[in-house]
């Protein structure tokens, strides 16, 4: 995951939402779990927030310049398929950036 320390550089916010209980959300629930400590390590400064709501499908969201912003739906996939969702969510912003 050394792509993580230039997140903040690519988007202003990261969100996480997904159900405290539900098995749909259990990879979301792992993954913040597992990756929180090391991606904030690296960006200090971007804000990183957990929204958990009972029954809620497991979503990632991020914001990027202007208030734009992407939703990724999480429900079925693994830890690493979420890694590879957040560095492609990463890279659109590094993109944006460049046009």
């Amino acid at each position: 995951m050394a792509w993580t320390g230039s997140l903040s550089r690519s988007v202003k916010e990261i969100r996480f939402l997904f159900c405290q209980s539900s098995p749909a959300s259990a990879a979301a629930r792992d993954f913040v779990r597992n990756h929180y400590a090391e991606i904030k390590a690296r960006n200090p400064t971007a804000p990183f927030l957990i929204r958990e709501c009972s029954g809620v499908q497991p979503q990632l969201w991020a914001r990027y310049e202007m208030g734009v912003e992407r939703c990724v739906d999480l429900n079925g996939l693994t830890e690493v398929q979420i890694d590879r969702k957040l560095e492609e969510l990463a890279k659109i912003g590094e993109s944006a950036k460049t046009k």
